[in-house]
């Protein structure tokens, strides 16, 4: 914070300020929508490999197969709903929040139904392209999280619980995420490799988005 200066300093004029703010949010919003998209692109990849899914993923295709819904559309029911549980501990929804639960689904779907599979390749490219899909999901937080416009649904739910329970966070996480991935499973949501995969590399993806686009994590 800037110290106070002393004597009388005449405040900016309105037209000075406001296009400038205009423009910052505004360049924020668009951060947010293209790491949306790419945070989209990684989960097709991931779908598109074909070797198991994370363990929302696996639930939302799992909750897709017994409604007749989109994996898409399972991602956006599911954010709506962990947002009004969120609401019940207190957590309101920024726009990023609202941006997160409708749009990765939008670009999911949209993406998913155009892009190749690689199902019948050799095993050595669908883990290839499970390791690509992982990196563009760090590339796409970093994005999104950097415009700082609010968290996605799972995670305000994820500190709203770590809050009210005063557990430290990876043990809420680690809760929330296994559950997730077994009521996944029960419903015939994708389990294997990838799903192994997915834990040990989307941390140091995450963390090389963060670094990438200078977000301070904040413990």
């Amino acid at each position: 914070m800037i110290p106070p200066r002393t004597g009388v300093v005449s405040p900016p004029t309105p037209a000075t300020t406001r296009p400038a703010l205009t423009w910052d949010y505004a360049g924020r919003v668009v951060m947010l929508v293209v790491g949306l998209f790419a945070f989209a692109l990684g989960i097709v990849c991931n779908y598109k490999a074909g070797i198991g899914l994370g363990p929302w993923d696996c639930f939302h295709l799992g909750l897709s197969l017994h409604l007749p819904i989109t994996p898409g559309q399972a991602s956006e029911l599911t954010g709506a709903l962990i947002i009004v549980c969120s609401l019940a501990f207190g957590v309101r929804p920024g726009v990023g929040t609202l941006c997160n639960m409708v749009l990765i689904g939008q670009f999911f779907d949209a993406l998913n139904s155009r892009l190749p599979s690689l199902a019948e390749a050799a095993l050595p490219w669908r883990i290839a392209l499970q390791l690509l899909g992982i990196a563009i999901i760090g590339f796409g937080s970093g994005l999104y999280i950097r415009a700082n416009l609010g968290a996605g649904p799972r995670d305000s739910l994820m500190l709203a619980l770590t809050r009210h329970t005063g557990q430290r966070v990876a043990v809420v996480r680690g809760l929330v995420e296994l559950s997730a991935l077994g009521i996944g499973f029960l419903l015939g949501g994708t389990v294997g490799l990838g799903t192994l995969i997915y834990p040990f590399a989307i941390g140091p993806a995450v963390e090389a988005g963060f670094r990438l686009f200078r977000v301070q994590a904040r413990h």
